[in-house]
């Protein structure tokens, strides 16, 4: 699909949020196959309206839109959202325990580019915006990726991202990855 007019803005509605949760419902590694699952990536929380909402409200979420629908997201979460999500929690407390230095650091909680319109640049897009937005607030942009999600550690690898370290957490293998704004 050929983008006509594409906007990188911060979620200012409850519409905006419920497009996300569209959006992340036909992306889930539980909606897709495996096939799908190696060649496109996949998203692997699925979160619900409250705590999409109580997280926007803290940090707006940046979000891609074409002709007013939601296309593309990045979620952000601040580390006081490290115990309201459990499959997360192992990552806040990885992360804490891994940095040398007290660091004001933002997560990007999920990205996430609809089938349509992937291969257009979206990705480094939603990524540059929120570079843009936050990086006066926050020293690093923090995130985690299963190893098996090629696509995704090829994607952030591409933009800058470096490793943090690597942990094992109800047998997956995960990269926590960092993208120094400096």
């Amino acid at each position: 699909m050929t983008i006509q007019h594409l906007k990188y803005t911060t979620v200012t509605s409850h519409e905006e949020l419920e497009q996300i949760l569209l959006l992340q419902q036909k992306n889930l590694t539980t909606s897709i196959s495996s096939e799908e699952k190696k060649k496109e990536g996949f998203v692997t929380v699925e979160h619900d309206f409250e705590i999409l909402k109580k997280m926007n409200d803290q940090q707006p979420h940046i979000i891609a839109k074409d002709h007013g629908k939601v296309i593309g997201y990045a979620l952000c979460m601040t580390s006081d959202f490290g115990n309201d999500i459990e499959v997360l929690k192992p990552m806040f407390k990885k992360i804490e325990n891994s940095l040398d230095q007290p660091n004001k650091y933002i997560v990007m909680g999920q990205v996430c580019v609809d089938k349509e319109y992937r291969g257009q640049g979206i990705f480094r897009g939603l990524y540059q915006h929120m570079k843009t937005k936050l990086q006066n607030t926050y020293d690093l942009l923090i995130t985690e990726v299963a190893s098996d999600n090629i696509r995704s550690l090829n994607a952030h690898n591409a933009i800058g991202f470096k490793t943090l370290l690597i942990y094992e957490a109800d047998q997956i293998s995960w990269h926590i990855i960092y993208w120094n704004w400096e």
